[in-house]
């Protein structure tokens, strides 16, 4: 019998100044095990969350949170047009096949975790970034979150990666002369 680690890989996390503030890409490495293709394949909408958090270390203290950013992706299955479908906010791309979802699913790009406003980040000052991804069980229909529970089978989480970020300042425009 193939035993499944349901674990989610983060790789390359990246904090970077836009326009907007600072954004963040990654790529996630994960499968669905057999049992959550069987329930997306069937009409199960399935909830990963993207977690984010900046926090600045303290000598006196727990570290102080600055920022705290989810992400919610809805991947779901429908049968009439046979497409998956993968939601973000209110972006959502449809696939022919369930591996090209996850594999749009898996990268992370240009997520706005830092506003420009925002006056608790200054830059040149050393941070630590956060970045987890979850399958959100609470989200799932009440007979499957019960089900759930307990369950190895729907647990499918990644553990906190954690990075120095050195938050920069965003390039200022030339000036007119």
């Amino acid at each position: 019998m193939l035993a499944w680690t349901a674990e989610i890989d983060i790789s390359n996390p990246q904090l970077s100044a836009s326009e907007d503030g600072y954004v963040l890409s990654a790529d996630f490495k994960f499968e669905l095990n057999p049992r959550l293709e069987e329930a997306v394949t069937k009409g199960v909408v399935l909830y990963f969350v993207a977690d984010f958090e900046l926090s600045k270390a303290r000598w006196y203290w727990l570290d102080e949170k600055l920022v705290s950013r989810s992400q919610t992706y809805r991947l779901s299955y429908h049968a009439l047009t046979r497409q998956y479908r993968l939601t973000t906010g209110g972006l959502h791309q449809s696939f022919q096949t369930l591996s090209d979802a996850m594999l749009v699913l898996s990268r992370l790009r240009s997520w706005t975790v830092i506003d420009k406003n925002d006056k608790a980040v200054r830059p040149g000052e050393p941070y630590d970034a956060s970045l987890r991804m979850r399958l959100d069980v609470t989200q799932l229909p009440r007979p499957f979150q019960i089900s759930a529970l307990g369950n190895k089978d729907w647990s499918l989480s990644s553990d906190w990666k954690i990075w120095p970020a050195n938050v920069l300042p965003a390039a200022l425009p030339a000036e007119a002369k």
